[in-house]
Formats: C-alpha cells, sequence, structure tokens
C-alpha cells in the first residue's frame, strides 16, 4: 500500500471522529483529496482506494492528466479549487464537475455563456475572502449574499455553496463560523472550508467538504 493510500485512511478516520465529536451525521462530510501538482501515477492508487473527489488549482494542470482519469473511472468528480480566469471558463465547464471559485461578476458571466452553450452544468460554490486579504481571490462577505442573489436572478446559475480560504497566521475558527453564516443568510446548503492544518475544526463548524492535500499525498 502506497503511503498517500494509508494517508487517506488516516484522514478519513479523523473526519470521522470529528464528525462524530460535533455531532454530525454520518457521511455528512465529504473528502476532496487536492491532488493538484502530483501526477496521474500518484493519483492512480489513491482512486482505486475509493477516493472519487478531487480538487485541482489549475485549469491547464487538470487537463492534462484529468482526461484520461475520468475516461478510466467515470464516477470521479473533478473540483476547481483555485482562481478561475475568464478565458478559461470555457475549459472548466468541460472539464470540472464542481467549480468552487465563482468570485466576481465577470466570471459569473463568463460561466452562464459556457454553461448555456456547453449544455453542461458544473454545481457552482462562490468563493469568499473571509480575511480582505488584498492578495487573495474571493468576494467581499459583505457582498456575498447579494452578489448569490445576483448570480442566480441576472446569470440564472445555479449556486450550491460558499468556499473561504483562511488566512494562514489566523485562527480559522471565526473564518469558518462566518461562511457558515454567509450561508445560511445565502440559502445555499454547502460550506467547503478546511484544509490539510485545520479540516477537523472545519467540521465542528459545519463544513460540508473539507480540502485535504498534503495530509494525503505529501509535502509538495
Amino acid at each position: 500500500m502506497s503511503n498517500a493510500v494509508e494517508n487517506l485512511h488516516a484522514v478519513r478516520d479523523t473526519i470521522a471522529a470529528a464528525g462524530k465529536a460535533a455531532g454530525r451525521a454520518t457521511g455528512s462530510v465529504s473528502l476532496v483529496a487536492v491532488s493538484k501538482t502530483f501526477d496521474a501515477d500518484a493519483i492512480r492508487p489513491v482512486i482505486e482506494a475509493g477516493q472519487r473527489i478531487f480538487g485541482e488549482n489549475r485549469v491547464q494542470e487538470a487537463q492534462g492528466k484529468w482526461p484520461a482519469l475520468k475516461e478510466a473511472f467515470p464516477d470521479i468528480e473533478l473540483r476547481l479549487i483555485g482562481p478561475l480566469q475568464s478565458n478559461k471558463a470555457a475549459d472548466a465547464v468541460a472539464l470540472f464537475d464542481v467549480i468552487e471559485s465563482v468570485d466576481r461578476e465577470k466570471i459569473a458571466a463568463a460561466l452562464a455563456g459556457e454553461i448555456k452553450k456547453q449544455g453542461r452544468s458544473p454545481r457552482l460554490y462562490v468563493q469568499v475572502n473571509t480575511g480582505l486579504e488584498p492578495q487573495k481571490a474571493g468576494i467581499d462577505p459583505r457582498e456575498t449574499v447579494a452578489f448569490v442573489s445576483h448570480c442566480r436572478d441576472v446569470h440564472g446559475l445555479a449556486i450550491e455553496g460558499l468556499m473561504c480560504i483562511p488566512p494562514f497566521d489566523e485562527n480559522a475558527g471565526p473564518h469558518f463560523a462566518l461562511l457558515e453564516k454567509l450561508a445560511r443568510e445565502a440559502d445555499v446548503a454547502k460550506c467547503s472550508m478546511g484544509m490539510s492544518g485545520d479540516y477537523e475544526k472545519a467540521i465542528a463548524f459545519g463544513a460540508t467538504s473539507v480540502r485535504v492535500g498534503s495530509a494525503i499525498f505529501g509535502a509538495r
């Protein structure tokens, strides 16, 4: 068994324990295995061990490895968890099953156009910049509820959830609590929050999916 497969089992056990401790229903938290920078040979054993949801940061990198893997394993769910450029919207809609980084009008409009053109509808999340970090993608928390409504009403987009990446040097708890609050106010069911260092805490705050990379695949 590869180290990644052993790590996968350990992460799954931790998710189950954290969910139980938080009083969450069994199976209410999905694991997104973040495979960015790892090639198909590193990913395949994790797929063969039963993992089916994967996250990638860049459209171009994902195009180089996932079409063949998705052909071999048709039940794979592939998520874009990194920033999306409007000129990559067509490629993103064609490849990804979930896009978690809708964060501005230009992206919403581009996705709406491609969804109509391609007849393919990836599930969508709005990324929220909970720490108001100028270098980080995501919409201002104060604008989130209105933006979700705008995506629905103007562009016809079915926003499924919210996503955040808290500042690395701050306690993630308040950021997770804020995202969960915004999700309720925006009437969306899903919260994508928590990574390798803090996913247990995210589960306690209501995460419905956690994005775990290095704790499964190792250091990049």
